[in-house]
């Protein structure tokens, strides 16, 4: 039975790897944050991997604060970058693997077609910067790794978009979004049953894109947020971007192309609306 470390587990997508092992009981499973590991101290990375002879990590963990990383690329780095590498060195020195959760803010978001894996990458920000040195870390440290890039993630927990439209909606009479950056919605759930899917059928190394199907603006997700949870008391009203300026730069468009992980683990992808009906489903029934 193979020992799986998964990182972060206190996060979104941490979260939904704990409650989605259940039905994967073929692993026996390390769920750690901060609290149970540091994984910016390599000391304790590569105490707690040998100690548990850990056979793949599955790295959850990050420094997500888009805007306060701007300020803050230091620590972001250290999260980001300097820490994936550790784990990656560790579990390499055992012969194990690593799946590694990266991000669309690798790219600047100027295309107009979806992005594929081997899309030349072009971050435009502190955040991006700091995902895709750790990506290079995780190559270079376990060649033997899946990096899997996602975008607009939520879920049932933690903070994120729906459930901030969720409760704004409900308290204001008016809303503004901003209608020109596109891109797919990712439900954290679906991500974590993506992972288990590589874990069972084995790490075919190399870089994946996943997102939930279909593409969308954050205006119209916020509309089918509203819509799904029947909320119809406020008035949502489209921005440009300029007109909603933030520290850090968001991609005009941010679009992945999913084939390459379709094909490879034979996976069939929820649409986004699909899953985003779930998701606030759960949340009426907590």
């Amino acid at each position: 039975m193979k020992n799986i470390l998964v990182t972060g587990c206190n996060g979104q997508l941490g979260n939904e790897m704990q409650l989605l092992s259940a039905g994967h009981p073929d692993f026996n499973y390390f769920f750690t944050d901060v609290k149970e590991l540091d994984i910016t101290d390599e000391n304790a990375v590569k105490a707690f991997i040998e100690a548990n002879s850990i056979d793949c990590v599955v790295n959850c963990a990050a420094y997500t604060a888009v805007d306060k990383a701007e300020a803050d690329e230091a620590r972001a780095d250290v999260l980001n970058h300097v820490a994936p590498g550790y784990l990656a060195r560790a579990v390499h020195a055992r012969g194990g693997q690593m799946v590694h959760v990266s991000t669309d803010y690798v790219f600047d978001g100027t295309a107009h077609v979806p992005y594929r894996e081997d899309a030349p990458t072009c971050p435009a920000t502190a955040y991006g910067r700091t995902k895709l040195a750790g990506e290079e870390a995780v190559k270079q440290e376990c060649p033997e790794s899946a990096i899997i890039r996602t975008a607009w993630l939520y879920s049932t927990f933690g903070n994120n978009f729906v459930k901030t439209m969720l409760r704004l909606g409900r308290e204001k009479e008016s809303l503004g979004v901003i209608f020109d950056q596109i891109g797919t919605p990712t439900y954290a759930r679906d991500l974590a049953a993506a992972i288990f899917a590589v874990l069972e059928q084995g790490i075919v190394p190399g870089i994946y894109h996943f997102s939930n199907e279909g593409v969308i603006s954050w205006y119209d997700f916020t509309k089918a947020i509203h819509r799904i949870a029947g909320i119809a008391g406020c008035k949502v009203r489209p921005l440009h971007t300029e007109e909603y300026p933030a520290p850090a730069a968001r991609p005009h468009y941010s679009v992945l192309d999913k084939t390459k992980i379709k094909e490879t683990y034979h996976i069939e992808i929820p649409y986004w609306e699909d899953s985003l009906e779930e998701c606030i489903q759960k949340l009426e029934q907590a």
